[in-house]
């Protein structure tokens, strides 16, 4: 595909020439932040400033989906990989979140979140903002959970 098509949930980054961002982080606490982080760096080098409603809501879908692969998706020895894609002409930066475990899938809908629960809100986070999530298996092991967020479409640098 060109890289002005819109990149859908069954088709992987890989094959698009789309200006993006792919990294591998420790499954800690601290990977996830560190991924968040980069993140933000990543939407400013694309001329969204770390204050813009899109690098907010991007770096909130990250950190969201990282927490859940660094709780849920962690297997000792093995980290969890990012990868952003800013697609300008569909006005999208889809993200991705890999893990290694395969079992553990994430419901099909944002699970409703218990007002006094201390967890529970990330994927209810995820689906307010995203126009689009969903995941896939990975070709070996793992999984991979996508969100596509929609984003003004200022000049890339």
């Amino acid at each position: 595909m060109l890289s002005g098509t819109t990149v859908t949930g069954d088709e992987p980054l890989e094959s698009r020439e789309l200006p993006s961002f792919a990294e591998q982080f420790v499954s800690s606490p601290r990977g996830a932040q560190l991924a968040r982080r980069l993140a933000v760096q990543c939407m400013e080098g694309w001329g969204h400033p770390p204050a813009s409603d899109a690098s907010c809501a991007v770096a909130l879908v990250v950190g969201e989906l990282a927490a859940n692969a660094v709780q849920h998706g962690r297997v000792p020895g093995r980290d969890f990989g990012l990868r952003l894609a800013l697609d300008v002409a569909a006005g999208l930066v889809r993200i991705e979140v890999a893990d290694a475990a395969s079992v553990k899938r994430p419901p099909t809908t944002a699970p409703s979140s218990r007002p006094e629960g201390e967890s529970g809100r990330g994927l209810f986070l995820v689906d307010a903002l995203a126009v689009r999530w969903g995941s896939v298996p990975r070709r070996l092991v793992g999984k991979t959970v996508w969100a596509e967020v929609a984003i003004a479409t200022p000049a890339v640098k």
